[in-house]
């Protein structure tokens, strides 16, 4: 019984000698992916901007360390041309726009482009130094392919193309950031009101009230297709 005793005593003070296994909480996180990293990296930049992602605040955001980042992208370089052609994704035309009228799918791919990067402002400053993704890509394809089987002539698609590109990076990051009120906009007409005589081609049109951007895009696409056409 004594023997007994002391094997007893001999198990329960090797256990105490045993370090403490912590309990596994269930984690209420989806298990971390290149997706998830992705689709949270964009909520980031929408939030704060370019400045504002680092893989510190995108591990936090993520709920997982900042080393388990690195099991799914290279860095935060990797991170920005992720999110960047994430968010320039393109669905093609619905059904009803579909057509043998290229212009159509010009304007529809086009207007989806500067929309895109509306909604995503820092997608804009991105987009001329980051690295192209499929995205991007599939749609210069799309973009070339269409103007090719409209007639544009193969000396002619590069230079259509990065003008048509030109025309809705300079739109877009003119809006984004030409964020005046209506009365920041109607002092400056009147201040022009009172300089007619030297500024009177721009006071008469009433420039600085004009605020019909999507009307004011799509009429500066139709100018540039309507050139192309007559060169194509």
């Amino acid at each position: 019984m004594a023997a007994k005793r002391s094997g007893a005593r001999s198990k329960r003070s090797q256990r105490a000698r045993e370090p403490l296994q912590p309990v596994q909480e269930p984690s209420s996180e989806p298990p971390l992916s290149r997706e998830r990293i992705v689709a949270t990296a964009v909520e980031l930049l929408d939030a704060q901007g370019l400045d504002g992602l680092t893989m510190r605040r995108l591990a936090d955001r993520l709920g997982s360390g900042v080393m388990s980042l690195y099991w799914h992208v290279d860095n935060k370089d990797d991170v920005f041309d992720l999110a960047l052609d994430s968010v320039l994704e393109y669905h093609g035309p619905l059904a009803t726009i579909v057509s043998q009228d290229w212009r159509a799918e010009v304007v529809h791919m086009l207007e989806d482009w500067r929309i895109g990067m509306l909604r995503h402002p820092w997608s804009a400053s991105l987009l001329p130094r980051r690295a192209l993704g499929p995205n991007v890509l599939g749609r210069l394809e799309l973009l070339s392919r269409t103007l090719s089987g409209a007639g544009v002539t193969d000396a002619n698609v590069n230079a259509a193309i990065w003008s048509l590109w030109n025309y809705v990076m300079g739109a877009t990051i003119t809006r984004a950031s030409f964020d005046f009120s209506d009365n920041d906009r109607a002092a400056a007409q009147q201040r022009l009101t009172h300089l007619g005589e030297r500024y009177p081609a721009i006071e008469r049109s009433r420039l600085l009230l004009d605020n019909d951007w999507d009307g004011a895009f799509r009429k500066g696409l139709d100018f540039l297709l309507d050139g192309l056409s007559r060169r194509k």
